[in-house]
């Protein structure tokens, strides 16, 4: 992780050929199951775009609450299908005009795990909480969204699975989905459905890596003993000039389980700004499973806000020589206040194939979500010989290409840091907390998010706070 290439893709993605994915954790209320239980949604569906291609597609949308209890728009997510002009095809969503105020929407794009002919995307559209509740009865009025190519090329929408050329008045249509809380409360996915979460049972027996961190401080001879280094050399990534401090990396008990913190600070110049980064000695890992719950955090422990902070999960090797085509990293990167070019928080997760510093150059492939991540979240990729896949709270965050799988083994790693000085620039000392619950890696095996969670919860209700079966490189 180098702040040079970290700026100069960021500043770049607009033009990046990606694709934009993102999710939300989904969590059904009691008022949410009662209003399904009571009769649930109805979406209601027009283009305004309606040829078989066009330089935009324009799906606008009502949702109504056909039930008794009010409803969260929070709690909604709506999905439009659709069959990407090629696999490597990026989109950008936008909203014109919406009855509930377009920044109270979102629009993002995901992968759809069982592709069909005529969907392998779907951009999913939420709501924020400025966006209110539905009353029994009540619709959300027009929402008149629309989403083009990255790269502004027409697009094709006649083979899109939500798609209708003759809709031109509204009226409901069951090809664009409504989801409240976990429920398929209208409309059928391509396919049939929607895939359910696969058995939770964890898979047999495999070599796996498993830390609870549960440690009494940094100068824990457990730490080394289990394999982690606590990051005290300088450079990058960063600010330049800032140190990397063993002492900011504690370790507390809440709820019951033992959490890992990292803390980072600065008082406006680079010879205040002190990070923070644990990371394991060996590279010996390469593909399965690789979990962490960890939580973000938006605001400063204390002090002013606004830094360009970086908190990350992450798996890397060395860059052997500019462009050398057996370098991997894997990313999940949080920036509360933005940066790179972002005005606010956003979320990345980048698959990397290599990259030249100078002249800059890189392969890579990210996904994105523009939304506040504070809080605790499961974060989860998995790697077969076929993608990389990423998972948030459960759900699909974005697949990334076979093009970016790893040639050679990899560490686990930690960190938080900042990228400038420029979102704050006040000379008053501040902090900022990441936090660390557990850590997973399982060789060679893809689990689902459920499957993670059953084994983790195997180890603890075992009392097991360490282990590491995973063979050296």
């Amino acid at each position: 992780m180098r702040t040079s290439r970290r700026s100069r893709i960021r500043a770049a993605s607009a033009a990046a050929v990606t694709l934009a994915l993102g999710c939300t954790a989904l969590a059904a209320l009691p008022s949410t199951a009662g209003a399904v239980a009571a009769g649930g949604l109805v979406v209601q569906y027009r283009t305004s775009a309606s040829g078989a291609t066009a330089d935009q597609s324009e799906p606008w949308l009502k949702v109504r609450n056909t039930g008794s209890a009010s409803v969260p728009l929070s709690d909604v997510k709506v999905r439009y299908y659709f069959k990407g002009d090629s696999a490597s095809a990026a989109y950008r969503f936008a909203c014109s005009w919406a009855v509930k105020g377009c920044g109270n929407i979102t629009g993002t794009f995901k992968s759809l795990p069982n592709p069909t002919a005529t969907a392998d995307r779907y951009l999913e559209i939420g709501f924020t909480s400025g966006a209110g509740s539905l009353a029994p009865g009540a619709d959300t009025g027009d929402m008149q969204l629309r989403f083009h190519r990255a790269d502004w090329q027409t697009l094709g929408q006649s083979d899109d699975y939500s798609f209708g050329a003759e809709r031109n008045t509204y009226g409901d249509w069951p090809k664009v989905t409504a989801q409240l809380g976990s429920v398929t409360a209208w409309g059928e996915a391509p396919g049939g459905g929607d895939p359910t979460d696969p058995p939770t049972d964890p898979p047999a027996d495999g070599p796996t890596l498993f830390d609870d961190f549960d440690y009494s401080g940094h100068t824990d001879p457990r730490i080394a003993a289990n394999g982690w280094s606590v990051r005290s050399n300088s450079g990058g990534p960063g600010v330049p000039g800032a140190v990397w401090a063993p002492e900011n990396v504690t370790f507390s008990s809440q709820s019951g389980n033992a959490v890992m913190n990292l803390e980072t600070s600065t008082a406006g110049t680079g010879s205040s700004t002190v990070q923070t980064e644990i990371l394991t000695q060996s590279t010996k890992f390469r593909n399965g499973t690789y979990a962490a719950r960890v939580k973000f955090s938006d605001a400063p422990r204390s002090g002013p806000d606004g830094d360009h902070l970086v908190q990350t999960f992450f798996t890397i090797n060395d860059l052997k020589a500019p462009m050398a085509d057996d370098y991997a990293e894997y990313d999940f990167e949080y920036l509360p206040n933005g940066g790179w070019g972002e005005p606010s928080n956003i979320l990345y997760t980048t698959s990397w194939e290599t990259y030249r510093p100078d002249p800059w150059e890189a392969v890579n492939q990210h996904s994105e979500a523009r939304q506040s991540y504070a809080g605790w979240h499961d974060l989860v990729v998995t790697i077969d010989d076929s993608a990389i896949t990423y998972y948030i709270d459960g759900q699909l965050f974005g697949t990334h290409g076979a093009q970016y799988l790893p040639e050679r083994p990899m560490s686990i790693n930690f960190n938080q840091w900042l990228i400038d000085l420029e979102g704050q620039s006040s000379t008053t000392p501040r902090s900022y907390d990441q936090q660390v619950d557990y850590v997973l890696h399982v060789k060679d095996q893809v689990l689902s998010p459920a499957q993670v969670s059953a084994l983790v919860a195997g180890y603890r209700a075992a009392g097991t706070t360490f282990e590491d079966t995973v063979p050296g490189a």
